[in-house]
């Protein structure tokens, strides 16, 4: 028994012991408080009721996620909730308690931090998908060009593009990337000053779309979701990691595992993915907890 327990306990016997018919409903409910809590926090229990299944996932799969979760929805009637944001953001909530029955993540450190933590379903993670990094401009731009090569001085030759939105590169994995990918061309130092960090990568392609940044560096599936940027270039796949998205499980729901095997195997699932832009892999990887 905890020591809340047994506060709660010994406030609960100092109560009055009078027949009256208020205090009885007071002593039972102050008792009942450990059991509610308790119950709540289990971790084999679903994140929500039995008919639903709580998705956290990056936001660089919103667009794709949704339309996978309408299909699903109606094929299947099981109701799925989507948590959209950073990697790094979902990885956090999920270590404080949030309830979340799938992660799915935009880089293998965030995932990796919660198998560390033993927050993810024994054998239930593998990489589902793949992506490039590019950079874009606003489409009513003027287009410029960009040489993927250490000698190419961007800060010199395009003294133009003065802002340059990224994902916040600390925490988020497309931010991450970039920086990778600056750092391997020899233009971090140059173009730091430049640089402009959003809170995600959605956020990052807003700045662009808005004509708040006069290029950004972004998912080459959040360029192609949007009408109002252009592609300039694509990143060098040997100039920053592989980018891929792994998934797992985050509680023992079954209705959540028959999804997460519905993306992995489903062939409706697939073409969706990748008509949004996305190299769907077919790679598995235990790293359950």
């Amino acid at each position: 028994m905890s020591d809340g327990t047994r506060l709660l306990g010994a406030f609960a016997r100092s109560l009055p012991s009078v027949h009256n018919p208020h205090v009885l409903p007071v002593r039972f409910a102050i008792c009942c408080i450990p059991l509610v809590l308790s119950a709540g926090c289990r971790p084999e229990s679903s994140a929500t009721d039995a008919s639903t299944i709580t998705v956290f996932a990056a936001a660089s799969t919103t667009d794709v996620m949704r339309d996978i979760g309408t299909r699903y929805e109606k094929e299947t009637g099981i109701h799925l909730v989507f948590s959209f944001d950073s990697s790094s953001n979902l990885a956090r909530q999920i270590r404080a308690g949030s309830p979340a029955d799938i992660f799915l993540s935009a880089d293998e450190a965030w995932m990796d931090e919660l198998a560390a933590a033993g927050l993810l379903g024994a054998n239930s993670r593998f990489d589902l998908l793949a992506n490039d990094l590019v950079m874009v401009a606003p489409v009513s731009a003027s287009r410029f060009e960009v040489e993927f090569t250490p000698q190419f001085d961007f800060a010199a030759r395009l003294p133009q593009i003065r802002r340059i939105a990224v994902g916040d590169t600390d925490h988020v994995p497309a931010g991450r990337y970039a920086k990778q990918a600056l750092e391997s061309l020899g233009w971090w130092k140059a173009l730091q000053p430049r640089l402009i960090p959003a809170k995600d990568v959605r956020a990052a392609l807003r700045l662009v779309e808005m004509g708040e940044a006069d290029a950004g560096i972004v998912y080459s599936t959040d360029a192609r979701a949007s009408d109002k940027v252009t592609v300039i270039t694509r990143f060098p796949e040997d100039s920053h990691q592989p980018i891929r998205y792994p998934v797992a499980l985050c509680s023992e729901s079954d209705l959540a595992r028959q999804f997460i095997d519905f993306l992995r195997t489903h062939e409706a699932a697939a073409a969706i993915f990748e008509q949004a832009g996305f190299h769907v892999l077919s790679s598995t990887k235990d790293g359950g907890g």
